[in-house]
């Protein structure tokens, strides 16, 4: 949690930078010069638009949005100044200004797209363990709400469904801290109307049961469990579950509830009493135990939260600062496969400029012999 302070507090001190420093350079166009050839007020009028452009940001999207598109534009203006430093115009400023808007409005359209555009991304596994062919589905990082409504879900919902899958795994932060009750009760009925021959299992993530009073969204933890359990979807904490002999699905507790008080079994617990040869699978919404687990033996563990590491250049920083084991896609570690999902959807963060958004399939069948 210190760490997570600490990166506020950097946070902070960049957005001020960022600020300061596309003032600087603004100061320095021939439109800024021109506009106070008279006073030489060059800093304070650029100044003033520079804070005028971060607060309309602030307003049409949020305050972190504005934020994102400050930093943009100040790399990309360094960037532009370094690459013309030896370009010899009056109008070397002016270049720079420009490149650096179109480099930005360019990087951020794209990762708007990337985030309300949903892929597809598929895996084939295989094991030496007995188990009959499974095509799984899952998906984390819904948010209800943010990206897409109940109604854009249910929408995404059809197409994964288009692909058949026997067993659907929701991993994790179904719903926002500002989804409304309505949104989420709507949500949980698309889920009802899946269909898969296993079942749809769900667990937890750290936004589900709400960071906030349950008054500002309208429901509480438990009008979730209610609603999903509602329409047949199977919440496992720290259970497990056996939709065909030989296979097991364990479903953890999330890690935010050792912060609530409500402390998760550890790895040894949960499987002490598992048959080692079926085949594991864990679904686990944050990619934080990887260690333990594949020390336990279990096959496959699937995972969000990482939201694929959302932004270029900052991909990584989640394993940087070892709150992640892993950002996206799919490792190996001992023998057992690990696989973490970019999610559906974001959560205050429009963009997605490292990653896409996306449900995954996974294929998975016995090694040949």
């Amino acid at each position: 949690m210190l760490m997570w302070y600490i990166l506020l507090v950097i946070t902070v001190g960049l957005s001020l930078s960022a600020l300061l420093y596309v003032s600087l350079c603004l100061a320095q166009t021939t439109l800024i010069q021109r506009l106070s050839a008279l006073q030489n007020r060059q800093k304070a009028i650029a100044f003033f638009l520079a804070l005028a452009f971060f607060a309309l940001i602030s307003l049409w999207l949020n305050l972190m949005n504005a934020v994102i598109c400050l930093l943009y534009l100040a790399v990309f203006w360094l960037l532009s100044k370094l690459i013309l430093h030896r370009l010899n115009s009056v109008f070397k400023a002016d270049y720079a200004a420009i490149s650096a808007v179109i480099l930005t409005l360019l990087s951020l359209s794209f990762g708007w797209y990337q985030n309300h555009r949903i892929y597809h991304t598929a895996y084939q596994l295989q094991t030496d363990k007995q188990i009959a062919p499974l095509r799984l589905a899952f998906f984390a990082d819904s948010h209800i709400g943010t990206t897409f409504d109940a109604e854009g879900f249910a929408k995404h919902l059809a197409f994964l469904e288009q692909q058949k899958p026997d067993i659907i795994f929701i991993v994790g932060d179904f719903v926002d801290d500002s989804t409304t009750k309505e949104e989420m009760i709507a949500a949980c009925r698309a889920l009802g109307r899946l269909s898969p021959r296993y079942g749809v299992y769900y667990t937890f993530g750290n936004h589900d049961k709400g960071y906030h009073n349950p008054a500002i969204r309208g429901f509480t933890a438990q009008d979730l469990a209610e609603e999903l359990q509602k329409n047949n979807i199977i919440i496992l904490e720290d259970e497990i579950k056996m939709p065909r002999p030989d296979f097991y699905v364990i479903g953890r507790k999330d890690a935010s509830e050792n912060l609530r008080r409500n402390p998760r079994q550890n790895m040894p617990e949960i499987t002490a009493d598992l048959d080692k040869e079926k085949y594991m699978i864990v679904l686990d919404h944050q990619p934080n135990d990887y260690k333990a687990q594949a020390a336990s033996g279990v096959d496959l563990v699937l995972s969000g939260h990482t939201h694929g590491g959302q932004l270029w250049p900052l991909n990584k920083v989640g394993e940087w600062i070892g709150a992640n084991d892993h950002t996206y896609g799919h490792i190996q570690k001992d023998k057992t496969d690990f696989i973490v999902t970019s999610g559906l959807s974001d959560w205050a963060i429009r963009f997605k400029t490292g990653t896409k958004s996306e449900f995954v399939t996974i294929d998975l069948q016995r090694t040949a012999n």
